[in-house]
């Protein structure tokens, strides 16, 4: 946590302060703050990274399962995307309390919540793009002697990746944000430091916290454009034909 100095008996310390620790001065912007403490920025994204990451992967392991479920039992579909929805509008507020007495105050909280806020989004793309699977192509791999399972990964995956993937870089950008709210059991990453510079009126590390968030989400999203440009060679093969 950052003290500004204020104006009180601590006055005197603004001749050893950096400037922009007062709050007499308290600018937005201070590279004083960025070099003093850029072991606990460094912390809060890494904490923040470990976060999402685990989020997404506990949420595509519930996704997939379900939405495999949802196509093969077409009654299911609107139960399964209805509760999915359901969970997505609990508060955060409400939600992280209710896994505390399960989870404890501990990461693994903020691990499963927003692995349950993703279900919205994941479960929806994969749904879509395996219905999105023209029936013609299914036919033609039984045909071949296609199983299901390696019809499923040999030729329904591969075709529904574009759909998948778009759902997935919605949620993990949703999830890098949401993964802030996490500072409601002291495991928010990035949103502890936001917590920090606004009850202590601290500009810099607000905003310091707060650009880290959004480089996050850009740079994992280009990620996710990158591992989807690499596995689906043949959608730009045909771009640039």
């Amino acid at each position: 946590m950052t003290l500004l100095v204020g104006d009180g008996p601590l006055l005197g310390q603004l001749a050893i302060q950096p400037s922009c620790y007062s709050r007499l001065v308290n600018k937005w912007y201070c590279t004083d703050y960025l070099k003093d403490r850029h072991h606990d920025l460094t912390s809060a994204l890494g904490q923040h990274l470990q976060i999402t990451a685990w989020s997404l992967v506990l949420g595509i392991l519930i996704a997939f399962p379900l939405a495999l479920l949802a196509r093969r039992v077409p009654w299911l579909q609107g139960l399964i995307l209805g509760t999915s929805t359901m969970i997505y509008t609990i508060p955060s507020l409400a939600l992280f309390p209710l896994l505390v007495p399960f989870t404890g105050i501990s990461m693994n909280t903020v691990v499963i919540g927003l692995a349950l806020y993703a279900l919205t989004i994941l479960v929806r793309s994969m749904l879509a793009g395996l219905l999105g699977v023209p029936e013609e192509v299914r036919e033609s791999a039984t045909g071949l002697g296609y199983g299901p399972m390696r019809l499923l990964v040999r030729v329904e995956l591969p075709l529904a990746l574009p759909v998948i993937m778009a759902g997935l870089r919605v949620a993990t950008v949703s999830t890098v944000a949401l993964t802030t709210v996490g500072t409601l059991v002291s495991y928010g990453g990035l949103g502890n430091l936001i917590r920090d510079g606004v009850q202590n009126n601290f500009k810099a590390e607000i905003l310091a916290a707060s650009v880290l968030c959004v480089v996050l989400a850009v740079v994992l999203d280009a990620v996710i454009v990158g591992a989807q440009w690499a596995a689906t060679p043949w959608t730009h093969r045909r771009r640039t034909a």
